[in-house]
């Protein structure tokens, strides 16, 4: 079999942890089939994070209502020998039937608050624990990094020229989509604009320029190829080279340039002295955009310090998000045949049962306070989880198409309280988890010690 360059959408049943299978198979030969709920959560912040901007919770379900084991697939897991034939045909009927609660693409979250729950048989629900987790947390941790970036950068345009040195072309591709639920401007990256209706830019790399026998020619061609185009002035003397071209434009008042960009040095007093010399020139709707090795903290920086930067490209820094790469996402089962379950490990303890968030927001429209309670409890506020599948199908008109749901994205991030955009840590969340699910809770572990000891009810 020649090797895979990519995963191929109809193989995405197989992207489980082998465990799932074990698992699925130990529930079908029990017959273990009651209704399962598991929810999808994280129990802490990462360290420089004071929220979660969850994304994907409502675009994987596509992929849940479309996957199947084919006779290829079934033929490969055979050669595992590990699964009885039975289990196999099982798995070639598969079509998972449950249903799915999510809360809206791009929604600010916080410890103990679900971005999804499945519900439905158990070995079905436990089989798609991986691709889940793996679909959700990439687009959540890439687009809890853009929006920081979206702050520091004040309303500036910031794009998004990470594709290099992500980690994987699924990343490449799918952070686009997070990036623009999370207010960027733009990408480099061709496909994942025309894929997800994102604007894409980019000019020139250095080795154009160095390519050209003279600087100038290296402008002059992009000029006429492409006008109002931005031009990448550091190759060899950014100062010198925004004379020259100041010198051309002026002898030249037909061509068009919309902005220069700035990729290395230092950004702050190079800003200074190009926006000085435009201005001075009359080129005062020239354009200044800075780019290499920025992240949030940079920018902030940049503008805190005046610097006259009219928008910003970031690379590695968003695409591996590079000070928090991970989400400590759980995807724990909290009720099976109706009856409450969690996990009590130190420092993994969970809430049994299924759940609503409940967020309430203050007359000036900022969040005072979230509830997580159980599902059927009524708290004051709007619920958050909402039903985006069910009997295995997508509900009809439940989930917005993107241009909808970057709008919503941008209407939930604008709830976000002053102190919660923050680039540091604030130590504080607003959430609270309701006195129903606390009794819950005691009440299940309660039950699972007697059991434990014999002890009768």
């Amino acid at each position: 079999m020649s090797q895979p360059q990519v995963v191929k959408e109809e193989d995405l049943s197989l992207l489980v942890d082998l465990y799932e299978l074990a698992m699925a198979q130990a529930y079908w030969s029990e017959g273990m089939d009651g209704k399962a709920v598991f929810s999808l959560f994280f129990r802490q912040l990462p360290d420089k994070r004071n929220f979660v901007l969850a994304c994907g919770q409502q675009n994987v379900v596509s992929i849940i209502e479309n996957l199947t084991f084919t006779d290829e697939h079934i033929g490969r897991l055979e050669s595992l020998d590990r699964f009885q034939p039975a289990f196999l045909d099982w798995l070639r009927d598969f079509r998972f039937s449950g249903s799915v609660h999510a809360v809206a693409e791009g929604t600010p979250l916080f410890p103990q608050e679900p971005l999804l729950e499945i519900e439905g048989p158990i070995a079905e629900v436990q089989l798609l624990e991986s691709l889940v987790m793996n679909y959700v947390h990439l687009e959540s941790v890439l687009a809890s990094k853009a929006v920081r970036l979206a702050f520091a950068a004040e309303s500036r345009p910031v794009v998004d020229f990470g594709m290099r040195r992500t980690h994987g072309l699924d990343a490449a591709h799918r952070g686009v989509r997070a990036y623009r639920l999370a207010g960027l401007a733009g990408t480099s990256d061709v496909l994942a604009g025309l894929d997800f209706s994102m604007p894409v830019y980019g000019t020139m790399a250095h080795s154009f320029v160095q390519a050209c026998a003279d600087e100038l020619d290296a402008f002059r061609i992009y000029a006429k190829l492409y006008p109002g185009t931005t031009l990448l002035v550091d190759t060899y003397d950014t100062r010198a080279s925004v004379r020259r071209i100041i010198s051309w434009l002026k002898n030249n008042p037909e061509v068009s340039i919309g902005g220069i960009r700035l990729d290395s040095g230092d950004l702050l007093a190079e800003a200074e002295d190009c926006r000085k010399m435009l201005d001075e020139a009359g080129l005062t709707d020239i354009k200044i955009m800075a780019s290499g090795g920025l992240d949030e903290y940079r920018i902030a920086e940049l503008l805190s310090s005046g610097a006259p930067i009219d928008g910003f490209g970031v690379g590695t820094a968003i695409g591996v998000s590079n000070d928090e790469p991970a989400l400590e996402l759980a995807y724990k089962l909290t009720e099976y045949a109706d009856l409450p379950r969690m996990k009590n490990s130190p420092g993994k303890q969970s809430f049994p049962g299924p759940k609503q968030i409940y967020r309430r927001l203050g007359t000036d429209g900022r969040i005072v306070q979230d509830i997580v309670a159980g599902r059927d409890e009524v708290h004051d506020g709007t619920p958050l989880l909402r039903p985006v599948m069910k009997h295995g199908r997508i509900v009809e008109g439940a989930i917005l198409s993107l241009d909808d749901q970057v709008r919503a994205a941008g209407n939930a991030i604008d709830t976000l309280p002053e102190r919660f955009r923050s680039l540091e840590p604030i130590g504080e969340v607003p959430t609270l988890i309701s006195d129903f699910l606390k009794a819950l809770q005691r009440d299940t572990l309660d039950k699972v010690n007697r059991r434990a000891k014999n002890t009768p009810d």
